[in-house]
């Protein structure tokens, strides 16, 4: 489905249900006298992706996969996102997780458990550095140099 680092999204793990891939751009304006008020394209804005979807325990990703993606959050460390068809995102930081949990066993423990991860891209050019960088790798090793 989509990996973002290490932590690969799919039915053992997390399994989303919806992403929202939201981009903006800026573009202030400045009042001037009767006519309308001009504005200027500043370039991007913040990009975000909202990844939202439904644990069961007995069959996906639980409570330890929710632990991952806190121990990812904790370290404030910017990950690559990559969807399922190889598209690189560009790399984004967990800037938060909502967890409902119900449907419980006897013990208390969640049948299910909803979550929504709230990716914010943090990165400028890297993602074309970093596919200047493998292509180049690819480079080296077509020419027997990348081993």
């Amino acid at each position: 489905m989509m990996a973002l680092g290490l932590f690969v999204f799919e039915l053992r793990s997390a399994p989303f249900q919806e992403m929202q891939h939201k981009k903006a751009w800026r573009h202030p304006s400045g009042s001037a006298v009767g006519v309308r008020p001009e504005s200027q394209f500043l370039g991007l804005d913040e990009e975000t992706v909202t990844l939202s979807g439904v644990l069961y325990p007995e069959l996906t990703g639980g409570e330890l996969t929710l632990l991952q993606l806190d121990e990812m959050a904790d370290q404030g460390t910017s990950w690559p996102l990559i969807g399922g068809d190889g598209y690189l995102y560009g790399l984004f930081v967990i800037e938060s997780k909502e967890v409902t949990r119900s449907v419980f066993f006897s013990d208390g423990a969640a049948r299910q458990i909803d979550f929504t991860l709230n990716l914010k891209r943090v990165d400028d050019n890297a993602v074309d550095t970093l596919g200047g960088l493998l292509g180049n790798l690819g480079g080296l090793a077509s020419l027997g140099l990348g081993s």
